[in-house]
């Protein structure tokens, strides 16, 4: 009972003392306006006040309309959502003697004003942080045990319960179970799970809401409006993105940078403050990337740099900007961009014009940069080399292979119109609408390489005919001037039919089942295999069970290309078969190589029987 009466005392003393000053006519000493933070001026008093928690209130509001209170309660959520806020505003409800017609404490009645004076008997709070064992747990006890002096209920509202000890859990578990008839227990964690399931058994459960940031912008604006601060809304849209869906951390921060702003919240004196990054550095980045401009990205990296931002906040930031980028270019994922309405637009603007292949590739690496960041002997290396990477993404990429020899292609565009077709010539360079392309005279005819210069304003989709690359729309035409392509083809390559002997075959395969280093499966089967002629240039490749043969079928493309090469024939043809017959020991399975040596050994098996061992 000392130590909760205690935290009643010193104002009750300083009321006392103020009374007493006023009949000495120096009460005029005390009468000064004491600066309080918004956090504390503008805590909620009144269900209806509460930020972000509608459904959860409305609960709270219809249990003490219809007087079904529980004798437990434990309100779970991050910080700053309004857990220990409501648990005071439901205390002071339940003990209200006449309540407003919508359920909300009337604040006349003698029970509210002694808890609005904070000398209410019957509402008594403990923080378990700092009084979290055994004898403390005895002590409150000893308080449920006292009825109170007026009013229905004694509530106890215990503060981040979650730090009490294993011993004062188990103290606390009988009075929580079974109390008074008058005794209503709220407890208030930020760490439900490392409650102990007894205790949450005996407890009914509210779990709170992160607040969203438009809920943190409304109330933001309207305590701007009562305190005759100015206040833009991009900014207060950064100081509620900052808070993390804590209320208390945004007006924390909202009181920070009204006091280094004197009362005027601009975007550029939050950022200032805040030491954020401007979006406008992002903007340019994925500027550059589109333009393939490594030079120009490093630069940006390095102005970012000297201004005192460290890389992994850039890093992550970039991240973040090319998530919100990523919902924004869809009307159906717009909502998920928490921003005012001038951003969401000028990102769905933005958005619209990328193409999403390029967001998740540049997502992604900027995720494993951020993994590999911690690890990174050389940090601005690292960065610099994804910077790199992300402006090569819209670079013809060898995982995005067109048919006819596997033929480089930009990214399809995004768009939903494009040009008519236009083909590309024999010439070294050609221009096509919408993006300018070089198709440059490879070694090989067979395989023409494509090299996007820059700038790279749109990406058009593919269309292959007889072996040409050609860039088309999105939907292409059947009547798209087949004479004209044939005009433009590339000329078909030679065709090679050079002789070879089994022994040149053999040796050929041999060298080539030893280079996939890479690949020790694909290696292993073609290294055990001898391929047999069943035709002038048709070669059976012998396997012993479907594993294998799925393993040389995946890569079977690959592996007749360069056997072709070894030989320069191009008739050359190979067909996995799977073999019947007895399995090469090299192939023996775990059993058959015990069968094996249990056959050939008698005494083997007899050990094996007396101490009855068995193949794990």
């Amino acid at each position: 009972m000392s130590k909760i009466v205690k935290s009643v005392c010193p104002a009750t003393t300083f009321r006392y003392f103020c009374t007493a000053a006023e009949k000495h006519r120096s009460f005029y000493l005390f009468d000064m306006e004491q600066y309080i933070v918004s956090a504390r001026k503008y805590r909620p008093s009144t269900f209806a006040s509460v930020v972000g928690q509608p459904a959860l209130t409305a609960t709270l509001k219809n249990a003490i309309a219809t007087d079904r209170l529980a004798h437990a309660y434990l309100f779970c959520g991050s910080r700053g959502v309004g857990k220990t806020s409501c648990a005071r505003i439901f205390a002071k409800t339940i003990n209200c003697s006449s309540r407003t017609s919508d359920g909300e404490a009337c604040n006349q009645c003698d029970s509210c004003r002694q808890f609005n004076e904070n000398r209410s008997l019957n509402i008594l709070e403990l923080d378990a942080a700092s009084n979290n064992g055994v004898d403390d747990m005895r002590q409150l006890i000893e308080q449920v045990m006292v009825p109170p002096a007026s009013g229905k209920y004694r509530v106890f509202i215990i503060d981040e319960v979650h730090m009490l000890t294993a011993a004062a859990f188990n103290a606390f578990l009988k009075t929580l179970e079974e109390p008074p008839s008058y005794v209503i227990f709220i407890l208030a964690t930020t760490e439900k799970h490392k409650i102990i399931p007894t205790i949450l058994s005996r407890c009914q459960i509210y779990d709170f809401n992160r607040i969203t940031i438009a809920d943190m912008v409304a109330q933001m604006q309207r305590i701007a409006a009562n305190e005759g601060i100015a206040a833009e809304p991009a900014a207060l849209n950064i100081i509620a993105r900052k808070a993390d869906g804590a209320m208390r951390d945004a007006l924390s921060i909202f009181d920070q940078v009204a006091a280094s702003s004197r009362g005027n919240i601009t975007y550029q004196s939050t950022i200032d403050n805040l030491n954020e990054l401007d979006n406008s550095y992002y903007e340019r980045l994925v500027d550059a990337f589109v333009a393939q401009d490594v030079a120009t990205s490093l630069l940006i990296y390095k102005e970012v740099r000297e201004k005192g931002f460290d890389s992994l906040f850039f890093i992550n930031g970039l991240a973040r900007y090319l998530r919100d980028l990523m919902v924004a270019m869809n009307p159906a994922t717009l909502c998920l961009l928490e921003a005012t309405d001038d951003v969401r637009q000028t990102m769905a603007e933005k958005g619209a014009k990328l193409h999403p292949t390029f967001l998740y590739k540049a997502m992604d690496l900027c995720n494993e940069a951020d993994f590999n960041f911690r690890t990174a002997g050389n940090k601005q290396f690292l960065i610099e080399l994804t910077l790199i990477k992300l402006c090569q993404l819209l670079s013809p990429s060898p995982d995005e292979s067109g048919s006819d020899g596997g033929q480089l292609r930009p990214l399809e565009s995004f768009a939903t119109s494009s040009p008519a077709p236009q083909a590309i010539g024999a010439t070294p360079a050609t221009t096509v609408p919408h993006a300018t392309a070089t198709v440059q005279t490879p070694t090989r005819p067979s395989v023409p390489h494509v090299v996007a210069s820059k700038p790279l304003p749109e990406m058009t989709h593919k269309s292959y005919t007889s072996g040409t690359l050609s860039l088309n729309s999105t939907t292409p035409k059947p009547e798209a001037q087949p004479q004209q392509v044939q005009q433009a083809s590339e000329p078909e390559p030679e065709f090679r039919n050079k002789p070879y002997s089994d022994a040149d075959f053999a040796t050929a395969w041999h060298a080539l089942a030893s280079s996939f280093d890479a690949e020790p499966l694909l290696k292993s089967v073609l290294s055990a295999s001898e391929p047999l002629r069943t035709a002038e240039h048709t070669f059976e490749i012998k396997v012993w069970n479907a594993m294998q043969a799925d393993i040389v079928q995946k890569s079977l493309g690959s592996i007749t290309r360069q056997i072709r090469d070894r030989l320069s024939n191009d008739a050359i043809t190979l067909e996995p078969q799977v073999c019947q017959g007895d399995i090469p020991p090299a192939f023996w399975t775990e059993q058959q190589v015990l069968d094996y040596l249990l056959k050939s050994h008698p005494a083997l098996s007899e050990m094996m029987t007396k101490f009855k061992m068995h193949l794990i």
